[in-house]
């Protein structure tokens, strides 16, 4: 085979094509997005991402509430764990 031939040229583009065409594949495969020459992606869509993605918001809106109740519980707890005892003890008769 010539190194200037018509048979190594080919198989250059044949080689750029099948590496071109292998490496779209495994992008396809897991799931990247894949860009033609003409800049348009395609992607793969998950029909449940929508799904997933509403209930995580609403897991997160739980969870934050939790805290948010936890955090006030805390406070709370430390109040009466720095107050004086006597402060403490004259506002437990004020509630009776």
């Amino acid at each position: 085979m010539s190194w200037g031939g018509p048979g190594f040229i080919v198989a250059i583009i044949a080689m750029s094509t099948l590496g071109w065409v292998f490496t779209t594949w495994i992008r396809a495969r897991h799931g990247y997005p894949i860009e033609n020459e003409w800049s348009g992606v395609a992607s793969r869509t998950d029909p449940d991402a929508d799904r997933k993605l509403a209930l995580l918001i609403g897991e997160n809106e739980k969870l934050h509430g939790k805290i948010s109740r936890l955090e006030e519980r805390l406070a709370v707890l430390e109040r009466i764990a720095t107050d004086p005892a006597e402060r403490t003890a004259r506002d437990i008769d004020a509630l009776r």
